[in-house]
C-alpha cells in the first residue's frame, strides 16, 4: 500500500579567470551526442551544447559542503560560476552554511550584466546538527518560478532524512511556455534503499498536488545508479537521463540523475548527460575535488509546452502514471 504524502594557487585563479572571461565573451562548449534512454552503454560526457532560444537546459549539482569556506575560495568559485552559467535552471544540493551565501553566489553569476540569475531556497533539513538546504538557481531571462508554489514535501512519518524541495517553473520563450515541477532530492546514503522506496510516492504526490502539473522532473543526488532505484525505478515509463556513466568526480560511481515520465514529458529533446568539468577545465583531481566530489548532470527540453509551438501536452489517463 502506498505511503501517504501531502506532497591550487593565485596563478591558477588568474588563468581560470581569463578562461571564464573568454567563455562568457563568446566562447562556446561543443555539442555532444546523447544516448537514447534504454540503451545500456558506457560513455564519458564532457561538455554541454551552446544555449539557444528554442530550448532550456535543466541541471542538478551537488556542490559538496557548499558554505562560507567554499564561496570565499578564489580558486574554486570561478569554476562553479562558469559551470552554472551553462544552464537555465539548476537544482543544488548540500548547501551547508549558517549564513545565507546565495546572494553572494548571485552577485558572482550576474557580474558583468550578461546574466540575470536568481534563486529560491528551502529550509535547513536533517536529523543531525549538520543541516543542509536545497536551492533552485535559475536565469530570469529564460525561466520564471511561482514562488508561492515552492514547498518542502510533507513527511509526517519521517521516512526521508532530507525531504525534497518542489518548485514550479515555466519557460518564458514558449508558445505556450513549457511548465514543469522540479523535485530536488538528496538521499541519505545510510538509508538509501528505504528512501528510494518512498520517492516513488513523492513523485506521484507531486504530480497529483493541487497544481495538477503532469511534467514532474525529479533530479538530484540519489546515491544510487540507474539500475538500482528501488520502487522509484519501477515507475512505468520512467526515463533516466544518465545511464551507465559515473557522476562522481573520481569517475568511479554513479549517484546523480534526472528522472521524468516519457509520455508526459514530451518536451525532452533527447540530449543530456554528465558535465565532466575536470576534463573540460583541464583540472587535476585535487583541483576538481576542491570544487565538488560530484559532477553536474543535465538535460535539454523544448521551451514549448508539448514540445511543439501551439500544441498542448495531454495528461495520460492511466493511474500507473
Amino acid at each position: 500500500m502506498k505511503k501517504l504524502f501531502s506532497l591550487a594557487s593565485t596563478a591558477f585563479a588568474l588563468a581560470l579567470g581569463w578562461y571564464v572571461l573568454q567563455s562568457v565573451n563568446g566562447g562556446s562548449l561543443p555539442s555532444i551526442p546523447f544516448l537514447v534512454p534504454g540503451t545500456p552503454t558506457s560513455v564519458t560526457l564532457t561538455d554541454v551544447p551552446v544555449r539557444n532560444v528554442d530550448s532550456i537546459r535543466i541541471a542538478s549539482f551537488n556542490i559538496q559542503v557548499f558554505g562560507e569556506q567554499k564561496i570565499n575560495d578564489p580558486n574554486v568559485m570561478p569554476i562553479i560560476v562558469d559551470i552554472l552559467r551553462n544552464f537555465d535552471v539548476i537544482a543544488i544540493q548540500e548547501i551547508r552554511s549558517q549564513q545565507d551565501i546565495m546572494p553572494r553566489l548571485m552577485e558572482m553569476l550576474n557580474a558583468g550584466g550578461q546574466f540575470h540569475y536568481d534563486y529560491v531556497i528551502g529550509p535547513r533539513l536533517g536529523r543531525s546538527h549538520s543541516k543542509e538546504q536545497y536551492a533552485f538557481v535559475f536565469d530570469r531571462a529564460t525561466i520564471e518560478v511561482d514562488r508561492v508554489q515552492l514547498y518542502t514535501v510533507d513527511d509526517p512519518d519521517d521516512l526521508l532524512h532530507r525531504e525534497p524541495l518542489v518548485g514550479w517553473f515555466r519557460a518564458r520563450a514558449g508558445n505556450p511556455g513549457f511548465t514543469f515541477s522540479l523535485v530536488n532530492v538528496h538521499t541519505d546514503p545510510d538509508e538509501v534503499d528505504r528512501e528510494l522506496d518512498v520517492l516513488d510516492d513523492v513523485f506521484y504526490a507531486v504530480r497529483d498536488d493541487s497544481r495538477q502539473e503532469d511534467d514532474v522532473i525529479m533530479l538530484g543526488d540519489f546515491n544510487a545508479n540507474d539500475t538500482h532505484l528501488g520502487q522509484l525505478g519501477q515507475i512505468p515509463g520512467l526515463v533516466r537521463v544518465v545511464m551507465n556513466a559515473p557522476t562522481n568526480t573520481r569517475g568511479t560511481a554513479q549517484y546523480d540523475n534526472i528522472l521524468f515520465h516519457q509520455t508526459a514529458t514530451t518536451e525532452f529533446l533527447a540530449r543530456g548527460g554528465v558535465f565532466d568539468f575536470m576534463r573540460h577545465y583541464n583540472l587535476s583531481l585535487q583541483q576538481a575535488l576542491a570544487v565538488s566530489d560530484h559532477l553536474p548532470v543535465w538535460a535539454e527540453f523544448s521551451v514549448h509546452e508539448g514540445g511543439v509551438p501551439g500544441r498542448f501536452a495531454t495528461r495520460p489517463e492511466t493511474r500507473e502514471y
